[in-house]
């Protein structure tokens, strides 16, 4: 059963690959607008040796993390209390709601102007990317904590902290991991966006130049690397939930 699972997740990907191999090369589109598949494994691995790829990968991860971690961060302590508490919600909602449906991408032009072209740029966008979609799943999972189980905590003698820590977050755990799994892939989507605008280092930034040159195997080699690290992240959010849920059952 395990091995029809795997061969049904690989077959259509290779089935895919010869595909796109063969239509390549019968030339019916010129090759620097279509490459096939085999130059743009020839380039990756040039790419790869000469250390380019790498320091640009390097370059998108750090901004990537640095943003998302803040962001998370400051969204999961931020959702904590505004679930927890119902005047700090009460409060603040009103002006959560207004920024929240700006674009990450929106507040580009603006934090140019107030932090400069500069690499905090990209790491202020992704946290504005992450901070709101976890703020709101963070708030989700609590609210939806059964009160009946906390009044039942609270009833045998369980401090606010107590039950907080043991029995809110737990249940909120699955919330807050849905948040953090669908932000993980956005954050790399405004980075590369970030990059192409402002930035001269990193996966977008060598994608723009590429585009100008018309070096579409390259294009094709930075998206490759961008799937591959948006489904990374996803699975490691997945692994930790997992992992967490576990040792809390």
């Amino acid at each position: 059963m395990r091995i029809k699972s795997v061969l049904t997740g690989i077959l259509p990907v290779i089935a895919f690959v010869i595909l796109w191999e063969c239509i390549a090369q019968l030339n019916l589109v010129p090759r620097y607008i279509f490459p096939p598949f085999s130059a743009v494994m020839i380039e990756f691995y040039h790419l790869a040796v000469s250390g380019v790829l790498l320091d640009n990968i390097l370059s998108s991860l750090f901004r990537v993390l640095a943003g998302f971690l803040l962001g998370s961060a400051a969204g999961i302590l931020v959702g904590i209390v505004m679930g927890s508490k119902e005047f700090v919600n009460k409060s603040f909602h009103p002006i959560f709601s207004l920024l929240y449906p700006i674009p990450a991408l929106g507040w580009a032009p603006l934090l140019m102007v107030w932090i400069g072209i500069n690499e905090l740029l990209p790491v202020a966008l992704i946290f504005l990317c992450s901070f709101f979609p976890v703020l709101y799943n963070t708030i989700t999972g609590i609210k939806g904590v059964d009160r009946g189980v906390i009044k039942a905590a609270r009833t045998l003698g369980a401090s606010d902290t107590k039950i907080l820590t043991t029995v809110v977050l737990p249940l909120a755990i699955p919330n807050i991991f849905t948040g953090l799994r669908l932000e993980a892939g956005m954050a790399w989507r405004v980075v590369i966006a970030a990059e192409m605008v402002a930035i001269p280092t990193g996966i977008g930034a060598l994608m723009i130049r590429s585009e100008s040159l018309l070096r579409m195997d390259v294009i094709i080699v930075c998206l490759m690397v961008l799937s591959v690290m948006c489904l990374a992240f996803e699975r490691f959010f997945q692994f930790m939930e997992r992992r967490i849920t576990n040792e809390w059952e």
